[in-house]
C-alpha cells in the first residue's frame, strides 16, 4: 500500500498519523505582538475527505470555540481518515476584546473571499479561503446568536442543494433552515468554491450552553461519520429527524418599555398565541406581541429593555403535520440524556 503523503500547512508538514497545531501569520499589533491564525491538524494514516471546523469567525460567539476544544480531546480522531482542520478562533482579535468583530469595527463575515492587500479583514479572510478552505471538500462554521440574543440550535444550508439538505439532516440539530447566503459571507465564498459546507447556530454570545455545546458537537461527529472519517463508536445516533424549515421572520417590539416573555426558544406555538408583552416603565400602556403563524420559536431577544422595533422573537414557519411539538421534546430529552461534558468547567 502507498504511503500516504504529509500534510502542509503554511511551513509546517504533519506526517500521516499525527497532529500540530500550525501559526498561520495574520498581523502585527502595534505594540509589535503578533497575530496568528492558528489551526490544529489532524492528520489521518489513512486516505479519506478533507474537512475544516472554524469557530470564532465572530470574536464574542464562544460556544463554537468550546465545541472544537470538546472535539480536539476526543480519542476517536485517532483513527481518523483523512484529514480535520480546526480552528476554534478565527477572529482573535475580536475574542480577545470580547466583541463581535475586528478594530477596525468590520464585520469579517461580510469581507470573503478576501484579498491579500485589503482592509485587516479582509486579509485575515483570504488568509482562511486560501490555506484552510479552498483545501477542503467539506466544512461546518460555528456560529451563536448575538450579544443579548440566544438561538435554538440550528443549521442553515443553501436551498436547493440535495447534498447539503442530507446532510443537514445527518447532523441532527432540531432545526434546518433552508437560507441563502449573505453576500460576502463564509458560506457565499463556499458554495461558490464548490465546498459543502454547514452553518450551525445555537446559544448565545459570551455565553456558555451546553445544550448547544453538545448538539453542535454531535453533529460534527455525525457528519464525520457519514462521510467516512470516523469510526461509529461514541458518535451519538439522532433519534428525530430535524424540522425543514424554509421560511422565518423577526417579530419586532410594537413600542419601547420593558419587556415581558411568555415563551422560549424552541417552543412551537400557535398562530395567535401570546409570546410577550411590552410596558412603558409606568405600567400605563401595555402591547403583547403575539405570533402571526403557526411556527418555532429559532431565536430570541434575551434583555427586558426594547426599543420600538426591536427584533424580539425569530419564527421560523411549520405545517401542523410535522408535529413539531413532539419532535422538539424528543430531541431536547435526548440531548439531556447524552454524556455531560465537563460541567464542572462551564456552570
Amino acid at each position: 500500500m502507498t504511503a500516504r503523503a504529509e500534510f502542509t500547512l503554511g511551513r509546517e508538514t504533519v506526517p500521516p498519523g499525527s497532529r500540530r497545531t500550525v501559526d498561520l501569520p495574520v498581523s502585527v499589533l502595534s505594540d509589535h505582538t503578533p497575530v496568528t491564525l492558528s489551526a490544529h491538524v489532524v492528520h489521518g494514516r489513512r486516505p479519506g475527505p478533507a474537512m475544516f471546523v472554524t469557530a470564532g469567525v465572530h470574536g464574542d460567539e464562544v460556544i463554537g470555540v468550546e465545541i472544537v476544544r470538546r472535539l480536539l480531546s476526543l480519542p476517536v480522531l485517532g483513527a481518523l481518515r483523512g484529514t480535520l482542520i480546526a480552528i476554534p478562533i478565527v477572529n482573535a482579535f475580536g475574542f480577545l476584546n470580547l466583541s463581535r468583530y475586528l478594530p477596525d469595527r468590520r464585520d469579517l463575515n461580510r469581507c470573503f473571499p478576501g484579498s491579500s492587500g485589503g482592509s485587516m479583514a479582509a486579509r485575515l479572510a483570504h488568509l482562511l479561503v486560501e490555506e484552510v478552505v479552498g483545501r477542503c471538500q467539506i466544512g461546518i462554521d460555528l456560529h451563536s446568536a448575538a450579544v443579548h440574543r440566544t438561538n435554538l440550535p440550528q443549521v442553515r444550508v443553501m436551498p436547493d442543494d440535495p447534498e447539503l439538505a442530507r446532510l443537514a439532516r445527518v447532523f441532527a440539530a432540531p432545526v434546518v433552515l433552508s437560507s441563502e447566503a449573505r453576500q460576502g459571507s463564509l458560506r457565499e465564498t463556499a458554495a461558490r468554491m464548490g465546498v459543502q459546507m454547514l452553518l450551525y447556530e445555537g446559544g448565545e454570545g459570551l455565553r456558555f450552553d451546553e445544550v448547544a455545546v453538545r448538539a453542535g458537537l454531535a453533529g460534527v461527529l455525525r457528519v464525520m461519520f457519514d462521510r467516512g472519517m470516523i469510526p461509529a463508536k461514541g458518535v451519538p445516533k439522532a433519534r428525530r429527524a430535524p424540522l425543514d424549515c424554509r421560511v422565518s421572520r423577526w417579530l419586532r417590539a410594537p413600542q419601547g418599555g420593558l419587556l415581558r416573555t411568555y415563551r422560549s426558544e424552541g417552543d412551537v406555538v400557535a398562530e395567535g398565541e401570546l409570546l410577550a408583552v411590552v410596558s412603558d416603565p409606568f405600567g400605563e400602556i401595555e402591547t403583547e406581541i403575539r405570533a402571526t403563524e403557526p411556527g418555532i420559536i429559532v431565536g430570541r431577544a434575551m434583555l427586558p429593555v426594547v426599543n420600538e422595533g426591536n427584533a424580539v422573537f425569530h419564527l421560523a414557519a411549520i405545517a401542523p403535520a410535522d408535529r413539531a411539538e413532539d419532535r422538539i421534546g424528543a430531541w431536547a430529552s435526548e440531548v439531556a440524556a447524552g454524556q455531560l461534558f465537563d460541567e464542572d468547567e462551564i456552570l
